[in-house]
């Protein structure tokens, strides 16, 4: 969006940090959906907001949910089960049925074992019958992650970080939620670095990469902590590959970047919405209308076509 006069902050009648146009202008700018496809290293994009959702076959897809805060409860959201619920719902009436989900992170707000076990039950209604992980910050507060990898994690590496292949896609799941830089940055911390790099010597260039970690892995406004300070070495691992995705959370909205053979993507929140990069004094909760909160919120499908160098990602609103 343009840096418009207009698009300012006028008045802060919520104490959200955005009056009732900023808030028509995030809306705006979050969208109700893009499918996007990547074709030779160039993503097009295809709104979704109006019109009939396109319909892209392939050899299998994938769901990407986040952000689900099981325990929050403030204004913003008071009902986070709810909203989560209709994610699913939401699942359940895509063309093209899901092989499976991602989680990428924030499980909970405050890493209470009852909060892991509401999204269990709650997860039991899905359209999927596995749900792969990687924590949140929130899902490490108290207990450096035991918790969570008690129910999660198991089977991983470290902190949490693992991977998979599923019909000639590579998967990784990278953990970048411990020991947390100043203001909030994410880490990967050298043991996991080396872990990632063994893991995909052995991989051939024309292997398509899927990475899915919480905090981004590009710098979207490292100012409150959303991107990750040694990612640039995790990425170089990945230069000689034709089609890298890389997927996260923790922003709480939809933004997409290209660069090189890499293809970028944060996913909106089933919880609530945060402000755009520098719109407020500072990220956190943010306070819609009731009846517009889930146009904030959202999933992600990801369809993959065996033989072509291209993921489509779709967005679709919870609305």
């Amino acid at each position: 969006m343009a840096n418009k006069e207009s698009d300012k902050l006028l008045f802060d009648h919520n104490g959200d940090g955005v009056d009732r146009r900023g808030f028509l202008k995030c809306m705006a700018w979050a969208g109700t959906g893009v499918l996007c496809v990547m074709q030779g290293g160039v993503l097009k994009s295809y709104s979704l907001s109006r019109g009939s959702k396109p319909k892209v076959a392939g050899d299998f897809s994938f769901v990407q949910i986040s952000d689900s805060h099981m325990g929050f409860n403030k204004p913003a959201n008071p009902d986070v089960a709810a909203t989560l619920n209709a994610a699913l719902d939401k699942i359940k009436q895509l063309e093209t049925p899901p092989e499976f989900m991602l989680h990428t992170g924030d499980i909970s707000h405050l890493s209470k074992p009852e909060e892991f076990d509401a999204l269990n039950q709650i997860l039991k209604g899905a359209p999927t019958t596995q749900t792969f992980f990687v924590p949140g910050e929130h899902d490490v507060l108290n207990d450096d992650g035991k918790g969570y990898l008690e129910r999660y994690g198991k089977e991983a590496k470290g902190s949490g970080w693992y991977s998979f292949d599923h019909k000639g896609v590579h998967f990784i799941g990278l953990v970048n939620v411990m020991n947390l830089k100043p203001g909030g940055l994410g880490t990967l911390g050298h043991e996991q670095l080396q872990w990632m790099e063994d893991d995909v010597h052995h991989l051939k260039a024309s292997t398509p990469i899927i990475v899915f970690a919480h905090i981004p892995l590009w710098s979207v406004y490292p100012e409150w902590g959303w991107g990750t300070d040694d990612s640039a070495q995790a990425l170089s691992y990945l230069k000689r590959f034709g089609s890298v995705t890389v997927l996260n959370g923790h922003i709480h909205q939809t933004m997409q970047k290209v660069e090189g053979n890499v293809t970028f993507h944060t996913a909106a929140s089933t919880a609530f919405p945060q402000p755009q990069p520098g719109k407020a004094e500072s990220p956190g909760p943010m306070k819609v209308p009731g009846d517009q909160l889930r146009q904030l919120l959202g999933i992600t499908d990801v369809n993959y076509v065996q033989g072509h160098q291209a993921l489509a990602v779709t967005d679709s609103s919870l609305a």
